[in-house]
């Protein structure tokens, strides 16, 4: 049974994430980055004075601050895929695909900050009267009843995609390499801990969130720095792989040289995509939250999250592991634990210990987050009042994410999340015009010192 869904898995994420999905990322952040005339990038500085709490207001409506919003959106992307992805990304598809984790990354910071903007501007109650925001009220509400079965299949899949199997998965397997803890006590344990935050609402959420991740990224930035102080020598080398890799397809994965190009080119996007969620949705789903009434804003906020996440974090990653020189291209799904072997073969053994405590607090932040999304979606479908419900689905799936293999749980959630990117892309280029004249009116009333 278990080889029959393992194939089934495969089959699916293969048929799923084909070139049609990778061109719609792609070409369709780079239509939006071009369509807006690079304004959104032009504005960082902006952005930055937002987070700084410049504009939060206590009567604006929405349940957390800007900050708040970023932290729990980076809590879900800022985690195990930056460290365990990466070198999953690097696995399978060579120095290359780093290449084309920065390009969705660049494209990336525009499309969230449409999909975002547009969150904040087709918010509407849930069924309990708590206003809620997502691509599934922005599908309904700024496209229409008729299209409400793009809103549905976005809900269903985020019910699926929004399940932190792969993080559980991810400690699991550090804390059984580095300590020896048996995967189901990893996955028992971390379901204690996240049913005691998760449960608590987004408030509680966000204050958790807002403290966890500057502490984390910082503490796992040092560490990275330490490593490429001591390989500084070899970092141009990297650099010049990364780019050549990109395009002459010669990168060595699972043992099996010569991956074409649309191969790197695919692995390359799926990653950034599972790292910063650009273009997939779920990050809309806790900036919908934001207390705000200028949704351009929040949109701006957003923006910032694709950079941190896979320009900064990801990079760092990528030049850790391919400056250490362990093997990248041996058997199977290389995760986490790669990541740990070329801490620990450049810096000893103590550095593994640090990363296990990095990868702990990075996969509890994503799990926080993660079962708020997950809630958003099932009481989109249900019906707020049972959202409680996801909750225990949620738990089951956060123990089963320990103890199933990693292939199977990356193929389950990356199915899921290209099934989430088709409803809210489309979404996004349709309503890309009403973006570009709320970013306009809002832009000229900042101007004038008209803005809320």
């Amino acid at each position: 049974m278990i080889e029959a869904l393992d194939s089934f898995l495969q089959t699916a994420v293969d048929l799923a994430w084909g070139l049609p999905l990778v061109l719609l990322l792609v070409l369709g952040g780079l239509g939006l980055t071009l369509y807006s005339r690079l304004l959104p990038l032009t504005q960082a500085r902006h952005a930055m004075q937002i987070l700084t709490g410049r504009y939060d207001k206590d009567d604006d409506p929405g349940q957390i601050t800007h900050f708040q919003a970023l932290s729990t959106a980076l809590a879900a992307t800022i985690g195990v895929g930056n460290i365990g992805g990466v070198a999953i990304a690097i696995t399978q598809g060579g120095a290359g695909a780093v290449f084309w984790m920065w390009v969705a990354a660049f494209v990336g910071m525009t499309t969230k900050f449409f999909t975002c903007t547009l969150s904040q501007l087709y918010r509407a109650p849930d069924s309990a009267g708590v206003i809620q925001g997502g691509p599934m009220y922005t599908i309904e509400q700024g496209l229409g009843p008729r299209f409400k079965p793009l809103a549905i299949m976005f809900a269903t899949f985020g019910m699926v995609g929004c399940l932190p199997m792969f993080q559980t998965n991810q400690m699991a397997e550090i804390l059984e390499g580095v300590s020896g803890v048996p995967p189901y006590i990893t996955g028992f344990s971390a379901t204690l801990i996240v049913a005691v935050v998760a449960f608590g609402g987004v408030e509680r959420i966000g204050r958790v969130t807002s403290s966890l991740v500057p502490s984390m990224c910082v503490l796992y930035l040092v560490l990275a720095l330490f490593v490429l102080v001591a390989r500084i020598d070899v970092v141009p080398e990297v650099f010049t792989r990364i780019v050549t890799e990109a395009f002459t397809g010669t990168a060595a994965a699972g043992g099996a040289a010569g991956l074409a190009f649309r191969e790197v080119l695919l692995i390359g996007v799926k990653r950034a995509a599972f790292s910063n969620e650009a273009g997939i949705g779920t990050a809309a789903l806790a900036h919908g939250a934001a207390k705000t009434n200028e949704p351009v804003r929040e949109g701006l906020v957003a923006m910032v999250g694709p950079f941190i996440d896979t320009i900064l974090v990801c990079t760092l990653t990528a030049l850790v592991i391919l400056s250490s020189g362990v093997n990248t291209s041996g058997e199977g799904i290389q995760g986490v634990s790669l990541t740990a072997n070329a801490f620990g073969q450049t810096l000893g053994g103590w550095a593994e210990w640090v990363l296990l405590v990095v990868v702990v607090l990075f996969a509890l932040s994503t799990m926080i987050s993660y079962s708020y999304y997950g809630k958003k979606c099932f009481g989109y479908l249900f019906g707020a009042e049972r959202a409680e419900v996801y909750g225990y689905i949620y738990l089951a799936g956060l123990f089963l994410g320990g103890i199933w293999t990693a292939n199977m749980v990356i193929n389950l959630i990356d199915t899921a999340f290209a099934l989430m990117a088709f409803p809210n892309m489309i979404a996004t280029l349709l309503l890309a015009p009403k973006v570009m004249a709320a970013t306009k009116d809002y832009l000229a009333r900042r101007a004038a010192g008209t803005t809320r």
